[in-house]
């Protein structure tokens, strides 16, 4: 049976775009966009974990965000179980901490970045 990981991630807006981060070299799954998040601790919160991990990531710190979704896809080694949250307003400059490239995405225009498998469906949500 694989394992199944719980993972956190925020679809942060501004000015009516929305943030994709590019995964860094060295990371599983190089090169590949995703909306930024990350692994939830055993036992912590998920609104904990999505804090955390946007302050490891990105040095900001989300503040006003809302649950929007979970999903879940099975990848060839494990099974990853996605909480999507909504981030509306964030403390922070935005910096790459992690050296990973960022984009702001209009969801009124095709999407053209190659996106996780996992975050397709999210994307598809997006792009009206």
């Amino acid at each position: 049976m694989k394992a199944t990981i719980n993972v956190v991630a925020g679809i942060v807006w501004q000015d009516g775009l929305y943030l994709a981060a590019q995964r860094p070299e060295g990371f599983p799954m190089a090169g590949w966009w995703e909306f930024p998040g990350g692994k939830i601790e055993p036992n912590e919160p998920r609104e904990a974990a999505l804090v955390r991990e946007f302050q490891e990531e990105l040095d900001i710190t989300p503040t006003e965000y809302t649950f929007w979704r979970e999903l879940e896809h099975e990848y060839d080694k494990y099974h990853v179980r996605l909480h999507f949250f909504h981030i509306h307003k964030y403390s922070g400059e935005l910096k790459s901490l992690e050296n990973q490239r960022t984009a702001w995405v209009d969801p009124k225009t095709p999407p053209t970045l190659e996106f996780l498998p996992a975050d397709i469906a999210i994307v598809e949500a997006l792009h009206i």
